[in-house]
């Protein structure tokens, strides 16, 4: 066990309880150069579990042309058929593209899929190769065939605070394409700052101007990347507005492969680092997400960029 937790002082206005959403096994692997083993894929995922984690994106269903980091899902997904059955309590949802996508999911028993949409135009293109619209089109078909097999559907929404090609993005539009999402029948949205140029004031006002359009606060959680070191700040606007869902990666890992100007997600040992000092639950023992976060580096050949993983391993060496 690694020791060391910040003191608990809670602030008035924040939720009780914080659901982390891993996204270190598909976001963040999904970025490397090389290609993790799929056997070393599912130690790292039980480590996860294994620290407290009750939500790890495991892979993602996408044709392997595209992102051959994760060409490995129906090998993976065998290998963690201990953790997601019936009363273990843990949601292992993955990443499905298209119809396609989804029926090779559900042929694995996955409960819980995610969507990928744009909250741009140009992204969209770049990343679907469709425009907006047609990127809804195409998610329709995907979450009522989810909906009746009894499966949860999230809904990612990329470029929600700026894109790299458009620059900042209009709240209304933001708004508009959420709202969208929840109609075709998400549970769940979250909202992503793709290259990390959120504020937060800037989060504020567009988790208002989603409530403004018909979408609860319970149904969003958010995403941030961090660029220019605001993650951990706009977190917080978020939980104050309510928010209790917060995407985080173990160690930092992972970024944006259609994105150049975005850099590492949220590490969700910065993350746990300040809910614990606000005196919030997360249902995660630090020292052995710090620890698998370490593991996991040696196993890439690179340091943490997370500085909780850092000062705590140091301390611990």
């Amino acid at each position: 066990m690694i020791e060391g937790l910040p003191m608990a002082v809670p602030a008035p206005g924040l939720p009780a309880r914080v659901r982390i959403h891993e996204v270190g096994a598909r976001d963040g692997l999904q970025n490397e150069k090389a290609i993790v083993p799929v056997e070393v894929k599912a130690e790292f995922i039980h480590r996860l579990a294994d620290a407290g984690l009750t939500t790890i994106e495991a892979t993602s269903f996408v044709h392997p042309k595209w992102v051959p980091q994760l060409a490995d899902a129906e090998q993976l997904m065998p290998l963690l058929a201990d953790l997601g059955g019936p009363g273990v309590g843990l949601r292992l949802p993955v990443l499905v593209p298209n119809e396609r996508g989804l029926e090779r999911a559900l042929a694995h028993g996955v409960r819980e899929i995610a969507v990928f949409g744009s909250a741009t135009e140009s992204f969209a293109k770049a990343n679907l190769n469709r425009t907006v619209d047609e990127a809804l089109e195409m998610f329709a078909p995907v979450v009522a065939r989810a909906t009746e097999a009894g499966v949860r559907v999230r809904g990612y929404l990329s470029m929600c605070f700026g894109d790299p090609w458009e620059g900042p993005v209009p709240l209304a539009r933001v708004a508009d394409v959420s709202r969208r999402l929840i109609d075709l029948g998400c549970d769940e949205l979250s909202l992503g700052d793709t290259i990390g140029v959120a504020t937060p004031g800037h989060v504020s006002a567009l988790l208002a101007a989603l409530n403004q359009a018909g979408v609860p606060t319970e149904q969003i959680g958010v995403h941030f990347h961090d660029t220019y070191g605001q993650a951990l700040a706009n977190t917080l606007a978020a939980l104050q507005h309510g928010v209790t869902t917060v995407d985080a990666s173990a160690g930092g890992l992972g970024g944006c492969p259609y994105a150049k100007s975005a850099t590492g997600n949220l590490a969700t040992e910065d993350l746990v680092w300040m809910l614990h000092g606000l005196g919030i639950e997360t249902g995660v023992d630090l020292g052995r997400l710090t620890a698998t976060s370490v593991w996991m580096a040696d196993r890439l050949g690179r340091p943490s960029p997370s500085r909780t993983v850092r000062a705590l391993s140091h301390k611990e060496s």
